[in-house]
This record gives structure tokens, sequence and C-alpha cells, in this order.
């Protein structure tokens, strides 16, 4: 049986990667620094090491003491707008912390490492849907960010044998169980439900963009599917000398109004978006190309809008945010 460290295994993603992992039968170790991640979301019996990724010797210990064979590597910073702004921290988190963490693996000889990576690697893309192959234009360090973890981990498994699957995740959304809920203050779906909690309109950035409905369109992914895809890639790295990138999403658009009229048809009643200035930097349209993932992984979206607005409504009923 393999064990695998999940880095930020008590955030929204992390939760649900923590559960399928055990699911499938392997030992999970969740390291955590609690700067998001929420302690109840971690299951019962599941070593928690509190500790961030950029404590070197905070890694190794824990890699030693529980006999890990595999690392999946999700803390880190991920707010595009933020890390315009506070630039330096987005590197020194997501950069200098993955080199601690990639430097802590290579000392106690662990060779298995599915890294999250993003799609805003891709910047505005020269056409949709995006394949894997497309330039890598970041318009945020956030992006940046991503784009040197990924180098990080192809020059490592050249220098030194490293195992990887970078996952260039689209827009997640939903929950699993409602307990598993999205709180970002960055997530379009949560930033509705806000907004309705507070009494106000949620708002749509621009309605003028060259799509059919004027709203920007995006490849929403539930983040259940999402967990799935971390255990297969997990999987082809015991399996496989790996080293490989796959995006991650299901090759469906929708617009931001589209979403909108679902959170109206889950919740009954008419959410009455309104329409302010473009963001900079919102592409108008990013759509995921799937086939790589389903060849490499045999992996596929089983999820449609629908489960992820109700299941998400679901869980911001059951846990709203204070």
């Amino acid at each position: 049986m393999t064990t695998w460290l999940v880095t930020g295994g008590a955030g929204y993603i992390g939760a649900h990667v923590v559960r399928v992992l055990q699911a499938s039968g392997r030992n999970v170790v969740v390291l955590d620094d609690f700067s998001s991640g929420v302690e109840r979301k971690v299951p019962p019996g599941v070593a928690v090491v509190r500790a961030s990724v950029a404590d070197r010797g905070a890694v190794a210990a824990a890699l030693r003491e529980h006999a890990v064979d595999g690392v999946i590597h999700l803390a880190a910073k991920k707010a595009a707008g933020e890390s315009v702004h506070i630039p330096l921290y987005y590197y020194r988190e997501n950069v200098d912390g993955m080199l601690s963490l990639l430097e802590a693996m290579k000392a106690e000889g662990v060779q298995r490492f599915v890294y999250s990576s993003s799609a805003a690697v891709y910047g505005t893309p020269l056409t949709n849907p995006i394949d894997e192959d497309a330039p890598l234009t970041p318009e945020s360090p956030y992006g940046e960010t991503k784009v040197a973890g990924e180098w990080m981990s192809r020059a490592q498994g050249v220098a030194d044998g490293l195992s990887w699957v970078a996952l260039r995740y689209f827009n997640v959304a939903g929950a699993a169980g409602d307990e598993l809920g999205d709180n970002s203050v960055n997530n379009l779906v949560p930033m509705v439900f806000r907004a309705l909690a507070n009494g106000e309109r949620p708002r749509i950035f621009g309605d003028d963009y060259p799509t059919p409905d004027g709203t920007c369109i995006r490849d929403y992914i539930h983040v259940a599917d999402l967990a799935d895809a971390h255990v297969a890639a997990a999987s082809h790295c015991e399996t496989t000398q790996s080293a490989t990138v796959l995006n991650v999403g299901r090759g469906v658009g929708s617009s931001v109004r589209e979403v909108m009229d679902m959170v109206s048809d889950v919740v009954g009643a008419d959410v009455q978006p309104e329409v302010v200035a473009r963001r900079a930097g919102d592409p108008p349209a990013s759509t995921a190309a799937t086939e790589r993932i389903a060849d490499v992984l045999g992996w596929r979206a089983r999820h449609d809008l629908r489960d992820m607005v109700a299941s998400a409504w679901s869980a911001w009923q059951a846990h709203p945010p204070h």
C-alpha cells in the first residue's frame, strides 16, 4: 500500500483529493499550515502535519516519519488578481515553497509527484479549446508561478528521475459533500452566493466580450471529478516514469450569464446580476482540450454545471461562511 502526502490537504480541493485517495486504498498524510485550510475537512484518522511547505526540515521529517511514496502538491496562493498587487509574496509562497518541497523530496528519495498547475499558464488563448501544447503566456504573477512549478518538475525529472504529472485545472466548482464546500472570495459560484447572502446583486464583469451573450466563457469542472483526476495521476506516477502535463476540464464552455441563470434556477429566485466594468486580464473565452488526459489517464469528467451549482448551494446552506 502506497502512502501519499497531500500539501494543502485541508483546503477546498485538497480535502476532496484526500477522501478519494483514501477510498482508493492508499494511506494519506496531510501537510497544511492552515492559513486557509479548515481542520474539520480532514477526515478522522488521517495524519496531519501542521507546517508550511517552505519549512524544508518539517517536510523532510514528515516524508521520513510516514514513509511517504509520493506527494500531491496543492498548497499555494492562488488569487490571480491579488498576485498582480503583491507579486513577490506569490513568488515566495509558490516558487520558494515548491523549491523547498522538491529539495526535501530529493533528500528523502521520494520520486513521485503530482503538481497542481492551472489554466492561468495559458493567459489569453489564441484558439479554443486550448490543448497542452499551446503557448504559455500567463498574464499574472500567479500564472507565472505555476509555469515555474511545471519547469521545476520537468527539470527535476530530467536530473533525478522524478516521475511527475502536472494538472492544469480550469474553473473548479461544486462539492462532493455538504462539509466540503468552497468558501473562496475569488471563485464565481461562492461569489454569487455571498452577494445573495449580503442582500446584494452579484456582479458580471463586462458584457461586451466577443461571445454569444457578451460575457466571458469558462470551462467549469466539478471538484469531485478533479479529485478523481489526481488519483488517476498518482496511479500513473506509481506505474510509469511519467513526465506529462494534462488539462483538467470538461471541454464545455459556460458563460458567466449562463452560470448566473443556473444559480437562479437552483436557488429558485432570479439573482438579478448587475453588469459592471470588465476586469483587467480576463480573456473572453477559455475552454480545455481534454483528449490527452482521456488518453493518458483514462479520465473523463462525469458531472455537469447543474451538479456543480446544486452541490455548491447545498454545501453553502449547510456551512455558511462566517
